[in-house]
């Protein structure tokens, strides 16, 4: 029987050994989408407590603790830490199966040298030790991120954003570029309230009177341009169903400005003004040579009470169930026809959508980047082992796995990175497999190349990081 969490753990033949341990165990990470805050990193305050770095955020822990029935003042309430992390143990537990269990573990490890099991039995042992060792004051957010060897990380930033704090980092140097992402979806979520609210501090930003749907874009192209200034080289967006109804400008603009006065906007008036929306910022992403994200299939706030006492990105979304595939299609043609289509990267959670995003990339490549379109990692729902070798797996059917971005955190947490390595173990698995059952030969030059690249040189190159 093999130990738990072992120096070989998920490689299971001498090929995924070889190349996990010699290839890229100790490789930088290049972390191209996450939550972070850039703030929090600049300002670089020491984190003393492991229940508040591992539970202050993470809605993963959070949805566990729920399921084992635990009082929701132990997940975002008052309680204290040490009761908080101690339920937390009592949950983790149980969760044979669940990623979260190998994350927790992974992080233990490598981040206090903890090699025990986390359980109800062993939780205040180790909450005590691992508090002892970030009372020195050594956990704090640039620390973490160096001691994971991150060299490039993309948080996520709203246009209207002042980027302050991705400024102050550029004179800041750890070892790792910290750069902004644009993400529109408040600009885009037309149907949602707050929006008009959401277009006046647009404007503000912009310096851009918005009355209009071209002032709408004018405002967003130049937020758009102060980014790329700032260093931003990627733009996501995030739909639980792919918009794209066209429709003439004089449609569009309608639907804008019944908004701007408070009007009712319906389901399918959302789609057009949406898809008109994406259509011009693609174009814009493209002429600035930025990489476009696109994040499809969430199924978010589904608990109203919940949500209406917490708020959104606190542990009650799920898996949507969407037919996309004829929409994105469109949308990729529209600019693909104009010769305006960014380098992509399709992002989808669902499984059963794996292949409808790996045989569509095939569709809209070309010679402006190796994999221009790219089928995203799994991401969020999908992060388990079976879901990275499912998303592995169909890339390889249908596309050219060795041109792979690879793995990013989609994280707020600061220990996250232990994510990477288990993304990193999985691949050297799977592709150690191909080699061992006689699908791929087993020439170490060009696996070397291959693993590589997947775990960081590819996106590098992809996002011109360098």
């Amino acid at each position: 029987m093999k130990a738990f969490l072992d120096k070989d753990f998920l490689l299971q033949n001498k090929t995924a050994k070889r190349l996990f341990h010699d290839c890229c165990e100790n490789m930088p990470i290049c972390d191209y989408h996450c939550h972070l805050s850039p703030k929090e990193i600049y300002e670089n305050k020491p984190v003393t407590d492991i229940a508040e770095l591992w539970l202050g955020a993470d809605h993963y822990k959070w949805r566990l603790m729920r399921s084992c029935g635990i009082d929701e003042e132990y997940c975002t309430g008052s309680k204290p830490n040490r009761e908080k992390f101690e339920k937390f143990a009592f949950a983790l537990q149980y969760a044979l199966g669940n990623p979260i269990y190998h994350w927790a573990h992974l992080e233990l490890q490598r981040y206090f040298g903890i090699g025990d099991v986390l359980s109800a039995k062993t939780a205040a042992d180790i909450y005590e030790r691992a508090n002892s060792q970030m009372a020195g004051g050594a956990f704090t957010p640039q620390n973490l991120i160096k001691n994971s060897r991150v060299s490039y990380i993309c948080t996520t930033d709203d246009p209207a954003d002042d980027l302050q704090y991705h400024k102050l980092l550029k004179g800041n140097d750890f070892g790792c570029a910290v750069l902004p992402t644009f993400r529109p979806d408040r600009a885009l979520n037309i149907e949602l309230p707050g929006f008009v609210e959401y277009i006046s501090s647009l404007s503000s930003a912009a310096g851009v009177q918005i009355n209009s749907f071209d002032n709408l874009v004018s405002a967003l192209y130049a937020r758009a341009d102060f980014f790329n200034a700032v260093g931003c080289r990627v733009s996501d967006q995030a739909f639980s169903d792919v918009p794209f109804k066209e429709a003439p400008y004089v449609d569009v603009n309608r639907v804008f400005t019944r908004a701007l006065s408070g009007g009712a906007i319906s389901a399918q008036d959302a789609e057009i003004y949406k898809t008109a929306i994406m259509a011009a910022l693609g174009e814009k992403y493209h002429s600035l040579g930025w990489v476009m994200e696109v994040h499809i299939g969430a199924m978010r706030n589904n608990n109203t009470a919940m949500f209406n006492k917490l708020g959104a990105d606190t542990g009650f979304d799920s898996v949507g169930d969407c037919n996309f595939a004829f929409k994105l299609s469109r949308f990729l043609d529209g600019l693909c026809k104009k010769g305006t289509l960014p380098k992509t990267i399709l992002f989808n959670l669902n499984g059963r959508d794996n292949d409808v995003l790996a045989s569509m990339l095939g569709n809209f490549q070309g010679s402006e980047a190796e994999s221009k379109i790219q089928f995203g990692p799994a991401w969020w729902f999908l992060d388990t082992k079976d879901g990275i070798e499912r998303q592995l797996r169909s890339l390889g059917n249908y596309g050219v796995l060795g041109k792979f971005v690879g793995m990013e955190t989609d994280s707020r947490s600061f220990t996250s990175y232990a994510r990477h390595e288990y993304f990193r173990r999985i691949l050297c698995g799977f592709i150690g497999s191909y080699v061992e059952s006689g699908m791929y030969p087993q020439d170490w030059e060009m696996l070397n190349e291959i693993v590589r690249g997947i775990c960081y040189n590819n996106a590098v190159k992809y996002f011109n990081f360098e």
